[in-house]
């Protein structure tokens, strides 16, 4: 099969199966975002999240995830509701209120591996939900599914930056996408709203300061007192930058049943969540990013945000 046909089934295919968008670009050595991430390390902005120093290699070239990988396969896949919790609760990031997005969004990955093999035959391919070392982001941007915004997200024109980004790497040829045009211009709404400096310049963001870093990466028992009356009431993940920023009222609902949120969730008041014991939470969040912090992390930021 030629690779304009084959190209042309699995973006097609990626549609059927729900995915929003599907760009390819070719497998090969990162040069220029190595030595930006790099010193994006060297300057600690990872915080403790020591994950991320590791596997650099593997990070940077694809072709060592994959032998022989030829091509990157990038899909994103909407996660936007219009549910909401409670005005005065404290706030879950708008991708925890369903089920855990790397089990979903995975077995759709694998589905559109299959469909490519039964295509081609065997092929030597891995299917990938931030759960390796691959820079999505630059992946992303390369087949054109959008561009890096200022908080370092990428934005699509027509879908926003609600979206889990995926990859599947391949050692066969295909037809590869070119980038698309950043459309930010001069607009600094993201930069302006984050309470914690944590974008410190345009496409830059300081990793050990975003609320998101504080509230599931950071496993301290105490949160850093410096940070008090500085999360705006989120105690899981942080939207603050997608809120603001215009391209976003572009989004439209998912279509997805396991990102729906349950009642249960969403009646949950201020008063539920500091009172919340264990045996509710293993309820509520069973099958939920939500369980990554456990019960003790969760109720750790809880009683962060009282006065």
């Amino acid at each position: 099969m030629n690779k304009h046909l084959l190209t042309t089934l699995i973006k097609r295919e990626a549609l059927r199966l729900g995915f929003d968008s599907c760009g390819l670009s070719k497998a090969e050595m990162l040069s220029d975002e190595a030595r930006i991430l790099e010193a994006w390390l060297n300057q600690n902005l990872h915080g403790k999240m020591s994950y991320m120093a590791n596997h650099f290699e593997k990070r940077i070239d694809p072709r060592l995830l994959v032998d022989h990988a030829k091509s990157v396969i990038s899909l994103s896949y909407n996660y936007y509701t219009e549910a909401k919790q409670k005005p005065d609760s404290p706030k879950l990031a708008m991708y925890a209120l369903g089920k855990d997005y790397h089990d979903v969004v995975k077995e759709k990955l694998e589905l559109l591996l299959g469909f490519i093999k039964e295509k081609v035959g065997e092929v030597n391919g891995r299917c990938f939900v931030d759960s390796a070392p691959v820079l999505e982001r630059v992946w992303a941007k390369r087949s054109g599914i959008g561009w890096q915004g200022k908080n370092s997200n990428i934005l699509a024109k027509r879908i926003g930056s609600y979206f889990f980004l995926a990859e599947i790497i391949l050692d066969i040829e295909l037809e590869y996408d070119s980038p698309v045009k950043d459309y930010c211009g001069t607009c600094t709404k993201c930069i302006d709203a984050c309470p914690t400096d944590a974008i410190y310049e345009p496409y830059k963001v300081d990793g050990s300061k975003c609320i998101s870093y504080f509230t599931i990466e950071l496993k301290d028992e105490v949160l850093p007192t410096e940070m008090k009356g500085k999360f705006e009431n989120w105690m899981f993940g942080c939207d603050i930058c997608q809120q603001v920023c215009p391209i976003n009222s572009q989004s439209r609902p998912n279509h997805e049943p396991q990102f729906h949120a349950g009642l249960e969730l969403l009646n949950m008041t201020r008063k539920d969540w500091e009172e919340l014991r264990e045996e509710t939470f293993k309820k509520l969040f069973k099958g939920s990013p939500v369980k990554r912090t456990k019960f003790k992390g969760l109720k750790r930021n809880i009683d962060f945000l009282k006065p």
